[in-house]
């Protein structure tokens, strides 16, 4: 069973800072924050709760070279030790680089490729603010096939929000019922009470698990099948952990309910059916950009989120949507960046297949903290901070590790015998460095997840002259 890594309420607001997108980009649809680019729908939506406050878990480590470099013996002593500990079992590899002269500063089997578990939605965020833009935007449309009948279409935004949704936090999301109001409105106003409903979840293809996937990562509610269309991330309860086991379906059926409260008859029951790239749009809504919806994978660890963003990525790049596109679509981006070793079956990484070098880890983060690539940015906004947010939330408070509280920044990695840790710290000298340590021979993952917190604390307070 996978250990799941649970989100954490965002704290300390004084620490945090809103990072967003750093150009106007590509997009699923044109247009990015500029509200005069923004597509007009045919019928407005209810009016909207009061807006929710934007936290992440924002930049308090900013790429400089401000201080003195961590001493290299120094360092190297403090972490060669604490490698050793048992509880890291027998596979352990490890590198510290310093972000702004790239100069490694300690290393240990750096190029050897383990499996990087959560560590893997290092390269998903990198590669759909890559691919996509920081500003594109998921579409989720209702077309108009023919007179009668309307397709509920899926653009590959599982965070659209279902009937039973509570109050929406950050990102807020788009929302089912407000999709329903504009479709039953746009109806009326044609004349139309009553339609035939169909949904059509083509854009994603092939296979909804992933290889190297286990078989009760669904049922334990670890993922959900992977869809282009599907509420609350294929969630019975949003507030659950139990999945839809056809969450498409699942999604238009609670659409065709939606529809009835807005006075439009749905005839017959839902169908799956294609609908055609000429069919009249007659509703649609739209995610968060995609800076948002990387910031959130990357606090909340958030699987289903990470595989719909890699499927995204797999079109961009010209390939079918699937787990295969995906792959090929990564490997294509991880060349044209000059990052070597990087080999995955998945954007989550909840595949055993997936191998990621500790160097490869590194090399992107420090890419994402560098001010030559604005557009990934939101990938170090997006790291858990110790000790407030997301998987680290609960995390560096004993004494050994305390020092590395608020001043890492780091995506954690948790797998049955895998236990991994990437991202960046500030030395007590006010160097940023970038560390990646990861362990997949682990037999106590309590112990595992202490000796990479304190390894990472050896570095944030070293200032190791």
């Amino acid at each position: 069973m996978v250990r799941r890594e649970r989100t954490v309420a965002l704290a300390t607001l004084a620490l945090l800072q809103v990072f967003v997108g750093a150009s106007g980009a590509y997009v699923l649809r044109e247009g990015g924050r500029d509200t005069r680019a923004v597509e007009r729908t045919v019928a407005t939506p209810p009016p909207s709760p009061a807006p929710v406050p934007i936290v992440t878990s924002g930049p308090v480590l900013a790429s400089a070279a401000d201080g003195s470099l961590p001493g290299k013996g120094t360092l190297a002593a403090r972490l060669s030790g604490a490698l050793k500990d048992r509880a890291l079992g027998r596979n352990v590899a490890a590198v510290v680089v310093d972000v702004a002269g790239r100069d490694t500063l300690y290393s240990s089997r750096s190029g050897a490729g383990l499996t990087p578990a959560s560590t893997t939605k290092i390269v998903t965020a990198v590669a759909a603010l890559s691919a996509l833009g920081p500003d594109a935007r998921v579409a989720t449309r209702v077309v108009r096939p023919k007179k009668g009948s309307v397709t509920l279409v899926g653009g590959g935004d599982p965070t659209l929000a279902g009937p039973a949704a509570g109050t929406p936090g950050y990102p807020r999301p788009a929302t089912l019922a407000t999709l329903a109001a504009r479709t039953a409105k746009a109806l009326k106003a044609a004349g139309t009470t009553s339609v035939r409903l169909a949904y059509d979840d083509s854009l994603f293809t092939g296979p909804r698990t992933a290889p190297g996937w286990k078989p009760g990562y669904v049922p334990e509610g670890s993922v959900a099948p992977v869809s282009a269309l599907m509420i609350d991330e294929g969630r019975e309860n949003p507030r659950g952990d139990a999945r839809y086991a056809d969450p498409p379906r699942s999604a238009a059926e609670a659409f065709a309910s939606l529809l009835g409260r807005y006075k439009i008859k749905v005839d017959g029951p839902v169908r799956r059916a294609k609908a055609a790239p000429s069919a009249a749009e007659v509703a649609r809504v739209e995610s968060p950009p995609v800076y948002e919806l990387v910031e959130h994978m990357l606090t909340a660890s958030d699987n289903d989120l990470a595989e719909a963003l890699v499927h995204l990525v797999a079109i961009k790049e010209g390939r079918e949507g699937s787990f295969a596109g995906a792959a090929g679509a990564v490997r294509d981006l991880m060349k044209r960046l000059g990052v070597a070793g990087v080999s995955v079956h998945d954007g989550s990484g909840l595949s055993t297949r997936n191998r990621i070098t500790p160097a490869a880890l590194v090399r992107l983060v420090a890419l994402s903290a560098s001010p030559a690539h604005p557009r990934l940015r939101a990938v170090i906004s997006g790291l858990p901070v110790a000790g407030f947010t997301g998987t680290l939330g609960k995390r560096y408070a004993k004494d050994d590790t305390r020092p590395g509280a608020g001043m890492v920044r780091a995506k954690t990695g948790t797998l049955n015998g895998v236990n991994t840790l990437a991202g960046l710290a500030r030395t007590t000298d006010g160097r940023l460095v970038a560390f990646a340590f990861m362990a997949d021979d682990v037999a106590d993952p309590d112990g595992a997840e202490a000796a990479l917190d304190r390894l990472a604390a050896i570095v944030s307070r070293c200032g190791c002259s």
